[in-house]
This record gives structure tokens, C-alpha cells and sequence, in this order.
């Protein structure tokens, strides 16, 4: 009997041993083609077919709007590479957080999941709804633009749709995605061929005196950044698929270097392509260029472009103060294994401009909604005390549920794989 229980027990075991194994480790199947692919993939979103009019509205003229997008461009490269020591450096998962606990402890930490469940995931699923909704009703409104009111309707809509698509089944949103994302790359290789073949054919005219009529302050600076900065958005999650990757600590910042200057050179050439067909008159007045529960109350208040400001403030002060800290950590976590290293200029650099990025529009161009988003952003540390310091019972049985359900609305697409 003793005999068959321990035989029973070291089965078991094995068998846990096995499942272990296979739901840790990734196979690495993915080469530098295949990193690539996936960096421009994520990366390519709605923001290039909404950035555009607002950078050009901050900037004024076509020569230093163009400027901006490469600028953009290089700015995510270096964050991506400095993530990507991070990551490698800090294999816990969790984005920021990890990095940010390792660095400066357990309140910057709780405060970015904080911002990130309340302010950063809300507004980009609305700032995306949003710009769906403007695309789906312009053809409708035609000489005009469409209602705010039908806008708003038709993104909270789409947020509805979204969510229950998602927690009907995981499969169908994968699907409605992988459709969404093909579609979306073949609108973005239409318009730069098009945009080729015009120039080709001599439509060059709005290209002249590109620089004519420029006024820059850094105000202005700062919010086209942020709105350029949005189309590339999601540069920060690339060191997620190290562990699929053959010779990560090659292949990922080499995929880096290729993959989001491919992304900026695509961008560029948009915005040419859309200066091949309209005037900088015609794109400002042009609301469609290329034609959960919190985010539907982002945009019952706000308009794309101070949904835009309002992300970007947040996620880039996140951004910045996480790699300060591998700045930071260059001294004080000497002994940390760092397979991917960068010049420590790229790190400091990354921060100075995020500092920038943070305070210009502040200084410059005082509105509400940064005032509002620090608020908010400060409030999270009374649920911290109450919740995580302190650990009232009370207050933990009130948060527990509140914050899973929570968690559940903001998972767009849930990372885990549907049932066979």
C-alpha cells in the first residue's frame, strides 16, 4: 500500500514537473524577420490616422511637422533599447512595475498601476473608439463635420462592442483583431503607394516654402510630441517576447534599430502622402485624414486631442521616471546581470527629454486636465495606505472584488488562450 502511495505521489509529481515546464517555457521560434514584424505590427495603430492634423496644428507647417515624426521616431527607439535592458535585466513580468519596485520601491510602483488601470488604458481605448467613431460617420456628413454627439454615441458603442465581443470569447476577439490589423496595414501600404505615385507625377506644390509661417514655442513642441508619440505607442512592450526569441539578446535590440526606424520611415511617408493631396489648410480642417464603463466616461467630457495630452502627460511620466531608474540602478544594483547594456547617455538623455515632454505644455500652455490627471494620479496613495500599508480588513474586502472586475474591464484582449 506504502509502496503504491509514494509510487501515486512521484507520478503526480513528474506530471506537475511536465506541466510546469511546458507553461514556463516558451519555445524560441522567432527570428530577427519575425521580431521585426511583430515591432512594426504593434506599433502601427489608429494614431497615424489621427496624429497628423494635430501635429500639423502645433507646428504650423509642413518642414517641421515631418521633423517631428522623425524625432518621434528616434525618441521611441531609444526608450525601446532602454527597455529592453530593463527587461532582460528584470525578467519579473508586469511592465513598469517591476522596474519601477526595483528601483524606488512600492509607491511609485503602485501609483503606475494605479495611473495605468484608471487613466492610461482609458483613455487610449477611447482616444481608439473615438477616432473609429469620426472615420465611421464622416462619409455620412459630407462638406461638414459630424455631430459631436453621434461621434460620442457611436465610440461608446464601440466600447460596449469591444468589451462584450472580449468576455463572450477570447477566440472571436482574437479574430476580430487579426481582421482589424490586416486591414490596417493594407490602408497604410495604399496610401504611401499612392502617395509615391503622386509625387511621381509632379504633385509637389505644397511641399514649397515647407517651413513658411512656423512659430515655435516650446509649448507647442511638447504637444506635437505628444501627439506624435502616441502613433508610436507601444514601443515599451517589446521586450515582452524575449523569451520567444533565438539569440534574444541579439536579435532584440537589432530588431529594435530596424523594426521602429522602418515604423518612422512609414510614418514620414504618409504624412507625405497626405500632403501630396491636401494643403495644410485642407488637413487641419480635415477630422478623418485617411477617408470598458471608465472609457465611455473619458469621452462623454473629452475630444481626441485632450484625450491625447491627457495619455500622453501620464504615460510619459511613467516612461520617464522608469528609466531614470535604470539610471539609477546603474549605481545602486551593481550586481544585476545586464545581458543588454546601453550607453548611459541614452538612458539620461530619455529622461531630460521626458522631463521636457512633462512640464513644456505645463509651463507653456497651462490647462485643466494636467491639474486634473496629478489629482487624480496623488488620490491613488489613499487607497494605498488604506488598501496595501495598513491592510484594513474592511478595506481589503471592499478592493479585492473591485479591483478584479476592474482588471477584467480594462483587459481588452485577455492574454490568456482560448479553450480547444
Amino acid at each position: 500500500m506504502e509502496e503504491t502511495s509514494l509510487r501515486k505521489r512521484r507520478e503526480d509529481e513528474k506530471s506537475i514537473q511536465s506541466i510546469e515546464h511546458k507553461t514556463t517555457n516558451l519555445q524560441k521560434e522567432l527570428g530577427l524577420f519575425s521580431g521585426i514584424c511583430i515591432i512594426v505590427g504593434t506599433i502601427i495603430g489608429s494614431g497615424i490616422f489621427i496624429s497628423p492634423k494635430s501635429v500639423l496644428s502645433n507646428m504650423e507647417a509642413v518642414g517641421p511637422c515631418l521633423i517631428v515624426w522623425a524625432a518621434c521616431g528616434i525618441l521611441a527607439t531609444l526608450g525601446a533599447l532602454c527597455f529592453a535592458e530593463l527587461g532582460t535585466m528584470i525578467t519579473k513580468s508586469g511592465g513598469e512595475y517591476p522596474y519601477l519596485m526595483e528601483a524606488f520601491g512600492p509607491i511609485p510602483a503602485y501609483l503606475f498601476s494605479w495611473t495605468s488601470l484608471f487613466v492610461i488604458k482609458p483613455s487610449s481605448f477611447a482616444i481608439i473608439c473615438l477616432s473609429f467613431s469620426e472615420y465611421v460617420s464622416a462619409p455620412f456628413y459630407s462638406g461638414c463635420n459630424p455631430p459631436q454627439v453621434v461621434i460620442k454615441l457611436l465610440a461608446a458603442a464601440a466600447i460596449l462592442l469591444i468589451t462584450t465581443v472580449n468576455a463572450l470569447s477570447v477566440r472571436l476577439g482574437s479574430y476580430v483583431q487579426n481582421v482589424f490589423t490586416a486591414a490596417k496595414m493594407v490602408i497604410v501600404v495604399v496610401i504611401i503607394i499612392s502617395g509615391i505615385v503622386l509625387l511621381a507625377q509632379g504633385n509637389t506644390r505644397n511641399f514649397e516654402n515647407s517651413f513658411e509661417g512656423t512659430k515655435l514655442s516650446l509649448g507647442a513642441i511638447g504637444l506635437a510630441f505628444y501627439n506624435g508619440l502616441w502613433a508610436y505607442d507601444g514601443w515599451n512592450q517589446l521586450n515582452y517576447i524575449t523569451e520567444e526569441l533565438r539569440n534574444p539578446f541579439r536579435n532584440l535590440p537589432l530588431g529594435i534599430i530596424i523594426g521602429i526606424p522602418l515604423v518612422t520611415g512609414c510614418y514620414i511617408l504618409m504624412n507625405v502622402s497626405y500632403f501630396t493631396v491636401m494643403t495644410a489648410t485642407e488637413l487641419l480642417q480635415s477630422q478623418a485624414v485617411a477617408v470598458g464603463i471608465i472609457a465611455i466616461i473619458y469621452i462623454i467630457p473629452g475630444d481626441i486631442n485632450s484625450l491625447v495630452n491627457y495619455f500622453s502627460f501620464a504615460a510619459w511620466l511613467f516612461y520617464g521616471l522608469t528609466i531614470f531608474g535604470l539610471v539609477v540602478m546603474r549605481f545602486t544594483r551593481k550586481e544585476l546581470k545586464r545581458p543588454i547594456k546601453v550607453p548611459i547617455f541614452i538612458p539620461i538623455l530619455v529622461t531630460l527629454l521626458s522631463v521636457f515632454l512633462v512640464l513644456a505644455p505645463i509651463i507653456s500652455q497651462p490647462a485643466w486636465e494636467y491639474l486634473y490627471c496629478v489629482l487624480f494620479m496623488l488620490s491613488g496613495l489613499i487607497f494605498y495606505f488604506l488598501f496595501v500599508y495598513y491592510k484594513f480588513g474592511w478595506a481589503q474586502k471592499i478592493s479585492k472584488p473591485l479591483t478584479m472586475h476592474l482588471q477584467m474591464l480594462m483587459e481588452v484582449v485577455p492574454a490568456e488562450e482560448a479553450p480547444e
